[in-house]
Order: C-alpha cells, then sequence, then structure tokens
C-alpha cells in the first residue's frame, strides 16, 4: 500500500485524520491474516486428527458387527488418505510459500 491512496486531499502528506486511516486499514489486513492463518491451521490439525481416528471407524464397525459398513469404509479409505494428505500438503506448502522459503 502506498501513501498516495490515503492522501485524501492530495497535499502531498499524511495528515493525523489520513494517517488514523491508514493505521486502521494496515491493523485490518493484519488481524484478517492472522485469522486466515488460524483458520488453515485448525484445518490441518482436523485432518491430520481424521486420518488418526478414522481407522478406529472400521474397527468400531467391525466390533459392533456391521461387516459391510466395515467393508465401505474400508473401500472408501483409499481416497479419503489422499485428499487427507492433499490438504495438509497444501497447507505446509503454501504456508511456506508465504514466507518466501
Amino acid at each position: 500500500m502506498n501513501t498516495e491512496s490515503y492522501d485524501l486531499n492530495n497535499n502531498g502528506k499524511i495528515d493525523p485524520d489520513e494517517r488514523e486511516i491508514m493505521l486502521e486499514d494496515r491493523r485490518r489486513i493484519m488481524i484478517d491474516a492472522d485469522a486466515k492463518r488460524d483458520a488453515q491451521r485448525r484445518m490441518a490439525w482436523f485432518s491430520l486428527t481424521g486420518m488418526l481416528v478414522f481407522p478406529f471407524g472400521v474397527i468400531f464397525t467391525e466390533y459392533m458387527e456391521l461387516p459391510q459398513a466395515s467393508i465401505m469404509l474400508a473401500s472408501m479409505s483409499n481416497i479419503y488418505y489422499v485428499s487427507i494428505a492433499a490438504i495438509v500438503a497444501s497447507y505446509y506448502g503454501f504456508t511456506n510459500m508465504g514466507k518466501g522459503q
């Protein structure tokens, strides 16, 4: 963001009122970026938790004597793990790209 966009009266300098607008805008940008990082982090942790809990769902359905359900869950596991791995990998990839590494 350049300072020219905040110079509302076009006098070539940032007045105190314009400075307040500029600081408020920058504060909102930082809050939005922080909220985005938090949401991505929660999504990645939720996905990782799901990867760990999913096998217990298969075991639980076998224990409850629901063989058809366990077969269906086991057949879905291939695509499930690939999808979750893509979510987690993209989180870590885009996080590192944002840092410039």
